[in-house]
């Protein structure tokens, strides 16, 4: 091996090890931070409660604290940015998943001093790994989280933030793309349940299915204007978006994937993969309303993808037809009622509204 090539060898990994400590203290830094904005919470909220008039009393602490951390330390601590640590506290102190961890940490905390020779400061201790356990996110995240009044909404949104590392821009996307309504449309009481209590959890292709899927990101109108190699290469140039919209797991694989029998040619428009079940996912893009024939199509891709491409230790393939409309009797009516396999799914190109949303839930009824 050349000098040269040691040198750089050593360089990468020496870069890499730099990189990995100040990803590290970041995280640390940031977890430190939020921590002690809750026990700042704390200390206001308990501060309020002693007083005769609580309203009065708490508007004059923080007004107060304000101004002397100010003083004291800069920028950060305005009015505005107490009310918010406030309300982190009041929120996340009476949380699920606070209260079940601070049950827990009782529990040994009672449990560890019934022992001989342990110092009384381990509640203490425990009680600061606790917070550092719960809190993984910067407080950019929880400030945007605490907007969320549904704790079910929320905690979803929590839980994703911190599985898939999502930054506070692609939080405020999901959250104004409407992921967790959307998902919640194909779910029952016990699968909303999970939702905010695990996150998404793939375990079947209907667990990968949104209905919309919001395309908003492309840039194209909401309208017949473009065709459907156009609405491909929109996708194509922003894949990285498109499969943030799709879910987890998936990895690009081709488009205008070509397949012949008969001496007979047929283009399917994308094929994905999902590393989560092991299965290809086949996507044809239609323009307009769905029709039965869309479905027989993508039917025979999926077939062909079974039977010539599939290997012993995947899955069957998924097939899914995005349309800009579609009658829901129409996709009833066309698949087998054991169907596990083919989708159907509708496009928007917008962000939905309230009125969007609300229409969504009502019609899923």
């Amino acid at each position: 091996m050349s000098e040269d090539l040691q040198n750089k060898m050593l360089f990468q990994q020496v870069a890499e090890l730099l990189q990995n400590a100040r990803q590290q203290v970041l995280r640390t830094v940031n977890s430190t931070m939020v921590c002690t904005y809750f026990e700042i919470g704390k200390m206001i909220v308990e501060e309020e409660q002693s007083g005769k008039d609580r309203a009065e009393y708490g508007k004059q602490i923080l007004k107060g604290l304000s101004e002397q951390l100010t003083n004291e330390f800069g920028k950060g601590f305005s009015l505005r940015n107490l009310e918010q640590i406030r309300k982190f506290y009041l929120i996340y102190s009476n949380s699920a998943t606070v209260l079940r961890i601070f049950d827990i940490q009782k529990t040994q905390t009672v449990s560890a001093q019934l022992l001989d020779n342990i110092p009384q400061t381990v509640s203490a201790e425990l009680n600061s790994q606790t917070l550092f356990s719960i809190f993984k996110l910067t407080w950019s995240h929880y400030s945007f989280l605490m907007r969320i009044d549904d704790e079910n909404e929320r905690r979803f949104y929590e839980i994703e933030s911190e599985k898939y590392n999502w930054s506070v821009r692609e939080l405020k996307r999901q959250y104004d793309s409407a992921l967790y309504t959307r998902l919640t449309l194909s779910r029952d009481k016990e699968g909303v349940l999970k939702l905010s209590e695990q996150g998404q959890i793939i375990e079947k292709p209907k667990d990968l299915i949104k209905d919309p899927y919001i395309l908003e990101f492309l840039g194209l109108p909401e309208l017949h204007q473009y065709s459907e190699s156009e609405l491909e290469e929109e996708i194509i140039n922003k894949l990285e978006h498109f499969l943030l919209e799709l879910g987890h797991g998936f990895t690009f694989v081709a488009r205008q994937k070509r397949i012949t029998f008969d001496d007979k040619h047929f283009k399917i428009d994308l094929v994905f993969y999902n590393r989560i079940l092991k299965s290809f996912v086949l996507i044809d893009l239609k323009i307009g309303e769905l029709k039965h024939q869309d479905l027989g199509q993508m039917q025979m891709y999926v077939n062909y993808y079974d039977r010539e491409m599939r290997l012993e230790d995947e899955n069957k393939t998924i097939g899914i037809v995005l349309c800009q409309n579609k009658s829901d009797l129409v996709v009833e009516y066309t698949l087998p009622e054991n169907n596990e396999q083919i989708f159907a799914s509708k496009y928007k190109m917008v962000l939905p509204t309230k009125e969007d949303l609300i229409k969504l839930i009502s019609e899923s009824k």
